[in-house]
């Protein structure tokens, strides 16, 4: 039998996320009496220690294991930056990774470059492409980890001011032992945690009420990687609406002259010395290149995945029936191949970026119009998580990797209540398995296999535990059901997309054509020898469009839903406390 210490204290009671102080509960008052230690028990103050641990040996056990362009990438950043003056930055083109992230990046690879040309001078050779020696390896996978424990530091603060610790825990541990950016930063290879960490620093300002703080590290943020403005209009409106006005509407110019300053101080910083070098123009084009087509090489599972699979659907179905339907025969091969470049359908009228801006803007600002009404951290979060979602299913050349902005800010929402879990649920797996693809490679597949669905587990077990609402009507038995029967597709689709390959190898090795009967011309080209087993390369897509329409499905479902809850949730503006 438990028995409580007299003289431990009750933990602090702090505002919950709407901002208003909660009736105190069992949870408001939990005493520091200690307890037995358990590897699997959430709540133990060793835990975020065991899970540092945890998380770094893995990281380090996936040193040698596959890495994409990306790596080469940041290599060659670490020489330009080292190796060149700044005024020749974005202007050099020695290898084809030319830099093209905002400068306070670049300034953060020229910190790197240092330690780097100590420990070996050729990984910051500018002419020592696709260098990959065990030295870089270890050294650039090194500062991943290093950098990453900015998200960890942040994660724990969370914990620390929240009024149900165990809970944010739980949450906290699934962000920083999230499968995407195991696969995006320590396999793939990028730098996200380092800068989701900013941004979680920047919200968890929000939440404590330092609004100054939280705008300031965002701008600071927007200097480190350019993807982050998709966000930008909820911190615009809800630093605006609850920093910058009072609550009866009067505007404060104090507050708004400080933050209008402090944002444009930390742009001048970044852009400072190129503005000197009347290069803005030049960093402006690195920055934006609007040559790239609608989708990715890898379709990203958004609407345009859905909408360029109609249009697949459509041109079967008209090719075969003889429909009366003009055929664009220059769409008819372009969005089936896999390839970067323009995306052209066959039947359905072709998207532009104007197109792309103006449905995503639209979407964007249904969510913020309530946020204007009703600038509350909770709504400033959720209204956040719908701007990276809708510039992720509707934006202009959207990479698989981008939805990291749907899903990292969604997380801190999973346990607000059931409606909000279930969609982080579908969310989540859908934009994790959509990852998948990344990763090719045997060994690496295993681990993200297995890796996700062990944190799945791991975050749906005890929080379900917490927020589980039985349906209450028909309508949402029915839509439990069928989420249910969706999220039980994805084992199959594993297995169709691990066996497929498998046998189209199969059933084309007879067939295939030795590789010294290829005969060049002024007209073609052989191509490289393929190490993969023959047959697979003229299919390979199908696997990855299966996998991206049934993603996406999930996805503008997840975005529907969290929508509708946000829409519909009674939120009442209280005065400037509701505002933390």
């Amino acid at each position: 039998m438990e028995t409580t210490d007299p003289t431990a204290k009750p933990a602090r009671r702090v505002p919950s996320a709407s901002g208003s102080l909660k009736p105190p509960t069992s949870t408001d008052f939990q005493y520091s009496t200690p307890r037995r230690k358990s590897w699997f028990r959430w709540e133990l103050e060793r835990s975020e220690y065991d899970l540092l641990f945890l998380s770094t040996s893995i990281k380090l056990l996936l040193f040698p294991s596959y890495r994409s362009t990306d790596f080469e990438v940041h290599r060659n950043w670490l020489a330009i930056t080292y190796s060149l003056p700044i005024s020749k930055w974005y202007y050099d083109t020695t290898s084809e990774w030319t830099l093209d992230y905002p400068p306070f990046f670049a300034y953060f690879e020229k910190f790197l470059s240092i330690p780097a040309s100590f420990i070996d001078p050729k990984i910051v050779d500018i002419n020592n492409l696709n260098y990959d020696a065990w030295s870089v390896i270890a050294y650039q996978r090194t500062t991943v980890i290093l950098s990453e424990l900015v998200l960890g530091a942040v994660l724990l603060r969370f914990i620390r001011g929240s009024v149900d610790p165990s809970t944010q825990r739980i949450i906290s541990a699934s962000l920083f032992l999230h499968p995407g950016f195991l696969i995006v930063d320590h396999i793939h290879f990028q730098y996200n945690g380092f800068m989701y960490g900013i941004l979680l620093w920047s919200v968890l300002m929000a939440r404590n009420g330092n609004k100054l703080a939280s705008g300031i590290l965002f701008a600071v943020l927007l200097n480190f990687k350019h993807i982050y403005m998709y966000m930008a209009p909820a911190y615009f409106i809800y630093l605006l609406r609850s920093f910058c006005i009072s609550p009866s509407g009067k505007l404060e110019i104090k507050n708004f002259l400080s933050l209008a300053n402090a944002v444009i101080a930390v742009f001048l910083i970044s852009f400072g010395p190129f503005i000197l070098l009347g290069q803005i123009p030049q960093v402006l084009s690195r920055l934006f290149p609007f040559t790239r087509g609608l989708n990715h090489a890898y379709w990203a599972p958004n609407a345009w995945a859905l909408v360029t699979a109609a249009d697949r659907v459509l041109l079967r179905y008209v090719s075969r029936t003889g429909a009366g339907v003009a055929i664009n025969i220059s769409g008819v091969a372009s969005t089936s191949r896999g390839l970067v470049g323009d995306t052209v359908f066959a039947v359905l009228p072709n998207i532009k970026p104007i197109h792309t801006f103006i449905i995503t803007v639209a979407f964007q600002s249904i969510a913020l119009v309530k946020l204007w009404f009703t600038p509350t951290y909770k709504s400033f979060l959720t209204a956040l998580t719908l701007c990276g979602y809708a510039s992720y299913l509707f934006g202009w050349h959207v990479h698989e990797k981008a939805i990291l902005l749907v899903l990292v800010p969604l997380s801190l929402l999973a346990a607000e209540r059931h409606a909000y879990f279930r969609t982080f649920i579908i969310a989540s797996v859908a934009g994790v398995f959509s990852l998948f693809p990344l990763i090719f490679t045997p060994g690496e597949s295993i681990v993200k296999v297995i890796y996700s669905a062990l944190w799945i587990l791991f975050v749906y077990v005890p929080l379900t535990r917490r927020v589980y609402e039985f349906p209450s009507s028909l309508s949402f038995v029915i839509i439990d059901t069928l989420e249910k029967i969706y999220l039980a597709g994805f084992p199959l689709l594993q297995l169709f997309v691990t066996l497929f390959p498998l046998l189209v190898a199969r059933r084309q090795t007879s067939a295939a054509v030795p590789a010294d009967t290829c005969v060049s011309s002024a007209d073609f080209t052989c191509p490289e020898p393929d190490p993969r087993p023959a047959g697979v390369a003229a299919m390979e897509f199908l696997p990855l469009m299966f996998t991206s329409v049934y993603c996406a499905i999930g996805l503008v479902w997840g975005f529907c839903r969290l929508m509708y809850v946000y829409l519909n949730e009674e939120t009442t503006y209280q005065g400037p406390m509701s505002r933390i």
